[in-house]
Formats: structure tokens, sequence, C-alpha cells
């Protein structure tokens, strides 16, 4: 793709003066390609993981777009605008996103989501407003009681559609998309593309363009992996390990539960070791607090499940460390492409137990990579060792007996049943 700058994007004079106080020069590639789209008036298709800068490809268009047909003299603002995202977290980022891009504009944008009391989110709402950022149970809420109407919106994002379905938010999807006017601009934005995914982008979009960015080799290929074969019960030794050889490191630690998260916690303050954890069991004010003490640097070690972690953007994220390896292998991509954001490289350690071996072998087919194994280290799978000289051995004794004649008498030893 030919390298062009934000000014030269058909972009009005108050958001190219917005990206310019935000630092940004030079669009990145879902940018380039989704804003003169997005402009035109076209419905989008678009394929795109975290940290590509998808926010601001759609925040940036629909902005002018309602600038430059605002009416200051309109009354009481409606909501033009809608975007429907699964985490509080995430749809928080997108309101501060709405409010750097539109902020030499008139526009008023809020955010709404669970977990919290409503009162300060219908009083935003009474006041009008022109851009909505939801969650989709929140939404449905607040429409069920009369203080939003969906009636007047022009655009509708879906954004993360694949958590969306993971989440099982899929009913209250197509809840809300009978309520949408059917005249408007439609943008459908998934990191996957699943054959669910697709059947849902085409209950929501006309005849949209299609973008596809960052594909999941890609994302993967520039992250520095390395896998630790370890048993399930020395992990945390493993990860208090490499979290003291690695102390200025800002690092993002996944399991794959909530109370694994906790647990993981409470093993490193022990070893006083400060971390803090977010997922969706704790309340809205802790999981804000920190997250922005790890994005201040404040915190240095941050426990996420995948669900939570969504909404966490960070700049110059050292490491990411899979505590626990993914039941899905894209979710892996999404882990470690969080400390490879734009042209930069990442760092990333995957701890695997005996009962891990097959998700792993399912990453490996989905990234179609070589990654370095550790096996040296301390705590190194002992299981793992057996199971591979095992392999070995079977290797070599099969070469044999394939060499020599077979008995005439008799019947010869059966391998078919020798633990791995």
């Amino acid at each position: 793709m030919q390298y062009m700058k934000f000014n030269q994007l058909p972009l009005t004079e108050p958001l190219l003066k917005a990206v310019d106080s935000q630092g940004y020069t030079t669009p990145t590639p879902i940018q380039q390609q989704a804003i003169p789209i997005l402009l035109n008036g076209e419905d989008l298709l678009g394929t795109a993981q975290t940290g590509t800068g998808k926010t601001a490809a759609f925040a940036i268009p629909i902005i002018q777009m309602l600038h430059e047909v605002a009416d200051k003299n309109q009354g009481k603002r409606k909501i033009k605008a809608l975007v429907v995202t699964p985490t509080r977290e995430l749809s928080i980022q997108i309101k501060d996103s709405f409010s750097a891009y539109g902020k030499f504009t008139h526009l008023k944008n809020t955010v709404i989501f669970g977990g919290v009391k409503q009162g300060n989110q219908t009083a935003a709402l009474n006041q009008g407003v022109d851009i909505l950022i939801a969650t989709p149970g929140r939404l449905l809420d607040l429409i069920n009681q009369g203080f939003i109407t969906l009636k007047h919106i022009e655009y509708f994002v879906l954004d993360e559609a694949d958590q969306m379905l993971d989440m099982g938010f899929i009913h209250d999807i197509k809840k809300l998309i009978k309520l949408l006017p059917h005249k408007r601009q439609s943008l459908f934005f998934s990191a996957t593309m699943s054959p669910t995914i697709l059947a849902l982008a085409n209950e929501i979009l006309g005849n949209p363009k299609k973008v596809s960015v960052a594909p999941k080799q890609t994302t993967a290929e520039k992250v520095d992996q390395l896998l630790y074969y370890v048993n399930k019960a020395n992990k945390p030794k493993l990860l208090v390990e490499l979290l003291k050889e690695n102390p200025d490191d800002s690092t993002l630690v996944f399991s794959r539960t909530k109370h694994g998260a906790d647990k993981i916690v409470k093993i490193l303050d022990k070893q006083h070791i400060v971390a803090e954890a977010i997922h969706g069991n704790k309340s809205q004010n802790a999981r804000q607090r920190a997250l922005s003490n790890f994005k201040d640097g404040k915190t240095k070690i941050l426990i996420a499940t995948d669900i939570a972690a969504r909404g966490i953007d960070v700049d110059d994220l050292g490491l990411v460390v899979n505590f626990d390896l993914p039941n899905v292998p894209e979710t892996y991509v999404h882990r470690i492409g969080r400390t490879g954001r734009a042209s930069a490289s990442g760092k990333s350690i995957s701890f695997c137990d005996v009962e891990e071996k097959p998700l792993w072998k399912d990453i490996l087919k989905l990234i179609q990579q070589d990654i370095e194994v550790n096996r040296t280290h301390l705590f190194a799978d002992d299981e793992h060792t057996k199971y591979q000289k095992s392999e070995e051995t079977k290797s070599t004794s099969s070469q044999g007996r394939n060499n020599r004649p077979k008995p005439k008498f008799g019947k010869s030893r059966s391998y078919s049943n020798r633990r791995n």
C-alpha cells in the first residue's frame, strides 16, 4: 500500500487538527483503507485485530460526517451513531477515542455499560448525545425503560463481533438489529471470520466493502515467542522466576479463569511481587483502577482473563505470559499481539503442561511457525522429557524393526498400547 499522511485523506480541518493534537501523522493500514470507504457512505466489513488502529478508523469518519450536518439549533440531541462493543473496558476506551477525535467539534458522546448504577448514565442520556457507545445488556435494558430510542440511528458499529459471540451476546445483538432503522450505514468488525460471524455480518450489512489487515501470521511473526514445558504445579514457581528476571518489563499474564487470576495474584504477593487482577467478577471501579495503574506504570504486572483483556491497550507492553494456554487458537494470536503493536516487536512466553499439549498443537497449526522451546529451565517438565524420549525411542525401534525380517512364527510385539 502506498505511503501517505493523514492530510492526504479526505478529512476536514477539525478532524485533521484533532489527529495532529494526538501526535499522529501517518494512518495505519486499516485507517488508510477504511476512512475513504466510510466517508463515501458505504457499509464496511472489517477483519482487524487489536492494535491496528481500528477504533480511529471508524470514529474519525463518523465524527466528520455528523459534524458536517450538525445543526446547533436542533433542540435536544438525538442519538445518530451507535457503537456496540462486548466489554466495559473496551467501551470506555472507544468513548475516549471519540472524545479525542471530536474535541474540535460540537458533538457529544457518552458510554453506558452494566455493573454500575444507571443514574449517571441516564442523566447524560437525558441531556442529549450524538454518539452512544454501549455494551449490549445495559443498552437493551435502557431501551426497555424508555431512556433510549434507536429510530434516529444513521451509523451503527458492531465491534469485536467474535468476542460478542463468545460471550453469548448473539441473541441481544439480533434484538438490537430489529430496532435499528433500515436506512443506515453499518460497520462490522471482527478479529476472526468464522461461518457464524459471517452469517451475523450478512444480517447487519448491505453490500459492504471489505477491509482485512494484520493477518494472523503477520501479528504472530512480529513477536519473539518462547515455550516452556512445565508441570502444572510448577507454573507459579516458573512465573515468579521469570518476573524476577524481567523486573522492569510491564507484563500481562493470561489466566484461563477468574479464580485462577486471583490465585496468581495471591501467590505473587507472598513472594513480594506486586500484581493486580482484572476479570468479570471485579467491580467496575476495581477493574478501572487496576487498568489505570497498569497503563500508568504504577503496577508492572496485570493478571487478566481473555474477556477482560479486550479493553487493554497499553503502549510498550514488555511481555505477555500465557500462564494457561487458551482453548481457541486464535485467542493466542490476540494475546501475544498486545506486545507487538503497529511496527513494534514484542515478547511472549507460554507455559504448557501435559494436558495442554493438544492446545499447543492447534496453536502451531494456526500460526505455522516453529517456536523455540526452553528445555533447560529450573522447572522443566520431566513428563514431557519422558514423552520426547519415548517418541524418539519408538521411532528408532520402529526403524530397526522395519529393517529386520519378520518372524515366521508367533506374534510380533505390539507397540500400539505403549504410553505416550
